[in-house]
């Protein structure tokens, strides 16, 4: 069935296919049948998001434990939902996911933290959690240096916080994913994008974030005026250019993860800024100018 979309309708945050649709969407889109979905939870540390049902694929995107995910079909191993968290549709593994939701208590704080089979740091743990990631905890441990999780398991105590306490300073918290390797649609210590960092980072800071940068640079706080000479930008500015982006950690220095580095990394603004505009190749050929550069309103406080 061919389908004629509105110009505005994103694949990436509206789930439609010519066969089966979000029934939200009914009167929005063409497809032979809309249904309301069901509502499942990620039960692994972390979970690929991906574009089609296809492990070869690259990521588009990183679920965390916890997270809920609003499924539409689950066939083949595969189960194609909508995250909650940012609205982004994709395919996941459906052996990743469970129907037996549980509403958590605990989230992450750290950028990562492990999983132990019984409240002690010398035992080889289970599983590592990234920043945000989020669980049900039981009545206390054994040991208060831990906290126990519904369903088995141990974590540091100090490396969470109650599910809606929230730190004060989003670009402290990325600037914990220093040198962290560049991974394209990654969100764990493991690995992580541009538009991941910045995403963990607000959420971590209780301020919703989209997953990609084109989405934060229409959406995120307010636009910045900013002379060609780079005055006036402050600790927490959001920088974009078109397919990327980066977080200021004072007027001079853009903490960002990036693929010429593969590294997530600290450099003047001027410099990257520079390089960027050079990345188009040729003698006369130019990359991308910054396109935006967006100011939150927690950023003056967080200096």
């Amino acid at each position: 069935m061919t389908m004629q979309l509105p110009h505005s309708l994103d694949r990436r945050r509206h789930a439609f296919r010519p066969d089966l649709a979000d029934i939200r969407l009914e009167g929005r889109v063409l497809s032979q049948r809309f249904v309301a979905g069901i509502e499942k939870q990620v039960r692994l540390a972390s979970v690929p998001m991906r574009a089609a049902p296809d492990a070869s694929l690259g990521l588009e995107n990183e679920a965390l434990l916890g997270e809920l995910v609003t499924v539409f079909d689950d066939a083949g191993g595969w189960a194609w939902g909508q995250l909650k968290r940012d609205g982004y549709v994709g395919y996941f593994p459906s052996s990743a996911l469970t129907a037996d939701v549980v509403a958590p208590t605990h989230h992450v704080k750290a950028p990562a933290t492990f999983i132990y089979p019984e409240a002690n740091i010398k035992r080889p743990p289970m599983a590592q959690l990234s920043l945000n990631a989020c669980f049900a905890a039981t009545p206390p441990a054994p040991d208060d240096r831990f906290i126990a999780l519904v369903g088995g398991g141990f974590v540091y105590a100090r490396h969470v916080s109650g599910i809606d306490v929230f730190a004060r300073d989003f670009v402290e918290v990325a600037e914990g994913f220093l040198n962290t390797p560049y991974l394209w649609g990654g969100r764990t210590r493991l690995g992580l994008d541009c538009s991941g960092l910045v995403q963990l980072a607000l959420e971590a800071a209780g301020l919703p974030c989209p997953r990609d940068s084109d989405m934060g640079s229409a959406e995120l706080g307010e636009t910045m005026l900013v002379p060609s000479n780079f005055d006036g930008l402050m600790r927490g500015d959001i920088i974009y250019w078109p397919g990327h982006c980066g977080i200021m950690i004072d007027s001079v220095m853009l903490l960002h993860a990036n693929g010429h580095h593969m590294s997530t990394v600290i450099e003047p603004l001027s410099q990257a800024a520079r390089r960027i505009r050079k990345s188009g190749g040729g003698s006369s050929a130019s990359g991308p100018e910054i396109s935006a550069i967006r100011r939150l309103p927690s950023a003056s406080a967080a200096g």
